[in-house]
């Protein structure tokens, strides 16, 4: 076995990994599982093999491995809702040290100071173990609903993560661990609740996280084809009286087709539920960046989502570096009201319809450099929501 083309990943680190070694039986259906294996992590752009007849019955694997550049800046620029002029400013090395480690950092203004330092090291152990540790000290003015009221808050979440991760096999993997985080509520503005007070809110929690993940998708370059499954569980257990401990649970259904020569057909279905309080802090937020392109910034909360995301992508131009895509999408939700029942998901007041065409920037040797510009326009008839808007940002949207 050679393996060519690596620059910054460790040559050692590939063969670690791959489950066809020197001295085995040859294989086509365990190199073809070892190739979608190496397309799957962030330095690698493009990998094929070729295998040659040496003598008798021995013979040469050639693994070719087109890199991606992996150390990427973040840079962010935006205006809040109340015109506060907001930057982030990050770097990660996605393949740090060359042993498909990510490590990072960013910090934030957006009015108030926010920072967070992430480490993941997926083989760190072995081709099966792995480490995650992440710490978090953040801040936002966040909108908090109570009926028709709405009121605004400082909230602070600072939190230190910790996760085992483990591969069972080529297709499933589990993350599991626990995040000690404190979180502050400080009341700024706006209209507010009796139940609720003025005065700062000040919750220790205890998360326990529990990650399955089924993946059998294959890449080739900007285009995916297969089914990826994610079911998130977790535990939020609280010291304080204002609000009880909670569980929260939900699953991402990811199916990709090519079609064609230039298409790409990709879908994403999330169904969750929540412990079911009437409380404005209620964990599914409904906002332009995580589920409905269009629908505006931090517009609601509930416990319970559904959402469909399903877009058709086009390559329009394709050279060595750079891809151009063009893509038509449609986007629905429904939501389960706080304290409501599992039929808010069917009113007709819950649900949220955008479509809109977009337009993607891909760099092809850079993981994750793809640029993205989307604009939705709502469907559906609810009063009070945004008739669309643009939506940026770095990276598909699913």
């Amino acid at each position: 076995m050679k393996i060519q083309g690596v620059k910054k990943i460790k040559e050692s680190f590939i063969h670690k990994l791959l489950q066809t070694k020197k001295g085995t039986t040859l294989d086509s259906l365990s190199i073809e599982k070892d190739i979608i294996l190496l397309k799957r992590l962030p330095a690698v752009s493009h990998v094929y093999y070729q295998v040659f007849h040496s003598h008798d019955n021995f013979y040469n694997i050639f693994i070719n491995v087109e890199e991606n550049y992996t150390v990427i800046p973040e840079v962010n620029i935006w205006t809040t809702t109340n015109d506060q002029f907001s930057y982030k400013l990050g770097l990660y090395d996605y393949n740090f040290l060359g042993r498909n480690i990510t490590f990072g950092g960013f910090y934030q203004n957006n009015g108030f100071d926010s920072y967070g330092i992430n480490f993941k090291a997926p083989n760190l152990f072995s081709k099966k173990w792995g480490l995650a540790v992440n710490h978090q000290n953040w801040k936002s003015e966040e909108p908090l609903y109570f009926g028709d009221k709405t009121a605004n808050f400082l909230y602070n979440n600072v939190s230190f993560e910790v996760l085992g991760l483990y591969q069972i096999n080529f297709k499933h993997q589990l993350n599991f661990g626990v995040n000690f985080f404190n979180e502050k509520y400080q009341y700024l503005s706006g209209e507010t609740d009796p139940s609720i007070p003025k005065t700062p809110i000040n919750l220790d929690k205890a998360l326990f996280k529990f990650v399955y993940e089924f993946n059998n998708l294959d890449f080739y370059y900007q285009y995916v084809s297969g089914f990826k499954s994610i079911l998130y569980t977790q535990y939020v257990a609280t010291k304080n009286n204002f609000q009880d401990s909670f569980f929260i649970t939900w699953n991402d259904f990811f199916y990709y087709k090519r079609l064609g020569g230039n298409g790409n057909w990709a879908n994403r279905l999330r169904f969750g539920l929540s412990s079911n309080e009437k409380t404005p802090f209620a964990p599914f937020a409904l906002d332009n960046n995580v589920n409905l392109r269009g629908v505006g910034i931090l517009v609601d909360r509930g416990t319970g989502s559904f959402v469909w995301n399903t877009e058709y992508r086009h390559t329009i131009y394709d050279k060595d570096w750079l891809a151009v895509q063009t893509n038509i999408f449609t986007d629905f939700g429904s939501w389960r009201n706080p304290g409501g029942e599992i039929n808010d998901f069917f009113k007709s007041d819950n649900m949220r319809v955008y479509s809109g065409i977009g337009l993607r920037f891909i760099s092809k040797k850079i993981y994750n450099a793809t640029f993205r510009i989307d604009y939705g326009f709502r469907l559906s008839n609810n009063p009070g929501n945004s008739k669309g808007g643009l939506v940026f940002g770095i990276g598909q949207y699913f």
